[in-house]
């Protein structure tokens, strides 16, 4: 293979790099622009190009190869034929018809993704697509890209955790022209100062305090868990997904001295009483200061809510202190919950789920506007006005293999803003579920902290 060097001249005889004067996007004056789409049009060229990617990658660590769109497609299509990694496609808009996916192709929950990309600047882009792949519960761990414009997108993306492996940087590929006398020292010296004066700073927002959050947080429900996280150290949710109120009680026993809730499906115990059942549980969770979530997941018209709530043998309404409820009926749904509150299904992670972006951003708005909504669950960041739960969180799958961590209790906090997680099996199926529950506490304490 020829010499990095040339096979950028090469690649610059397409006039994928021009100098002059050039506004971009973002209304900034440009000494130089970049569009690197013409190497598409050269099949010998693209094939180098996907193997000079290829070459700075550690390949086992991937098991899907996903193209920013639309320019960095070709090139992801070009390197998963060279590599006999499988393709993913990202759309940039989910289709409005059929099936609505935002990812075609064939894949698995848990796969690693690599994400290419044509040219990095602010990074903008790529914090766009990587939580719509996530979505699909595929990891992203890597990044790699053609051409650096070095103006802090790498290093953007590096702070949030991504590995990032550029092939060129703009002033690599300023050098290289010059000693071809394609470029003079002026022009040169103009960039350098262009990019000195316009690199985007990592401003990272950190996320507000449980303190922070009970001054916009108004629900006495979102009041009281939050004053309950401070008191206890403690942003930890048990999942009680046991089929016998023997169980049920004796798993409350152990870990109430660690939680701020309990959350259960009543309707799943096999020996349901409300006087042997209820009215011991609400004792330990008054033992124990810890909430009652009853999981119910209320998803029809507004009456049969109204039914299901506080009617029947569980009569919830009485006994709980949150529940959840899809929103998918509309905001009049939601209006049975009065002496409760609610956490709302903003988001699904589930392979084929239909709750899409625009119906995310559809439910986010009623759950902020109406007064019975105090949270969400989602797999994305959500307004600071609502309180963020996150499921599936497990210490045992503290990393993938692959150099990313997923599903712990550092990658709530740090990349999804959550406030409170949700453990299930690695708590109530441990062999010791009381040093379990001690054990995530903690954990959850320290990422929380870490990540303010």
């Amino acid at each position: 293979m020829e010499s990095k060097k040339e096979f950028f001249l090469e690649c610059y005889k397409l006039g994928i790099i021009k100098f002059g004067r050039f506004t971009l996007k973002s209304g900034i004056e440009s000494p130089f622009y970049v569009d690197l789409r013409p190497l598409s049009s050269d099949p010998k060229i693209l094939k180098h190009l996907a193997n000079y990617l290829l070459d700075m990658l550690p390949l086992d660590n991937f098991d899907l190869i996903c193209g920013v769109p639309y320019a960095a497609m070709p090139m992801a299509t070009a390197m998963s034929l060279e590599s006999y990694i499988p393709l993913i496609i990202k759309r940039k808009e989910a289709k409005t018809y059929g099936t609505k996916k935002v990812i075609e192709g064939i894949y698995k929950k848990g796969q690693n993704c690599l994400l290419v990309e044509d040219v990095i600047t602010s990074g903008a882009s790529l914090l766009e697509t990587i939580p719509e792949i996530e979505n699909e519960g595929i990891t992203v761990s890597d990044v790699v890209v053609v051409l650096d414009r070095q103006q802090g997108g790498k290093e953007i993306l590096e702070k949030k955790g991504f590995r990032v492996h550029t092939l060129f940087t703009i002033s690599e590929v300023c050098k290289m022209l010059r000693e071809e006398e394609h470029l003079t020292d002026d022009e040169v010296g103009r960039i350098n100062d262009f990019l000195a004066g316009n690199t985007v700073k990592f401003n990272e927002e950190k996320r507000i305090s449980y303190e922070q959050k009970l001054k916009i947080c108004d629900h006495s429900v979102a009041q009281k868990i939050l004053e309950t996280a401070i008191e206890k150290k403690s942003n930890l949710i048990v999942s009680a997904d046991v089929t016998s109120t023997a169980e049920l009680l004796a798993l409350a026993e152990k870990v109430g001295p660690h939680i701020v809730a309990l959350k259960t499906h009543i309707d799943i115990l096999l020996d349901f009483d409300a006087d042997e059942t209820i009215l011991p549980l609400k004792d330990l969770a008054t033992k124990y200061n810890f909430l009652l979530m009853e999981d119910r997941k209320f998803a029809d018209i507004g009456n049969t809510q109204e039914m299901q709530f506080a009617y029947g043998i569980f009569k919830i309404s009485q006994w709980a202190d949150l529940v959840t409820a899809q929103v998918i009926a509309g905001y009049d749904s939601l209006d049975c919950f009065r002496n409760v509150g609610v956490v709302a299904i903003l988001g699904m992670s589930s392979k084929g789920t239909l709750t899409n972006e625009d119906y995310r951003d559809e439910a986010t708005k009623i759950a902020l506007s109406h007064p019975n909504v105090f949270g969400g669950v989602c797999q994305n960041k959500i307004p600071n006005e609502l309180l963020l739960f996150t499921p599936g969180i497990n210490l045992a799958d503290s990393a993938d293999g692959k150099g990313q961590q997923y599903n712990t209790p550092e990658h709530a906090f740090s990349q999804l803003e959550t406030d409170f997680i949700i453990v299930g099996r690695g708590i109530y199926k441990a062999d010791d579920a009381e040093q379990a529950a001690l054990s995530y506490k903690i954990a959850g304490w320290q990422a929380y902290e870490q990540s303010l």
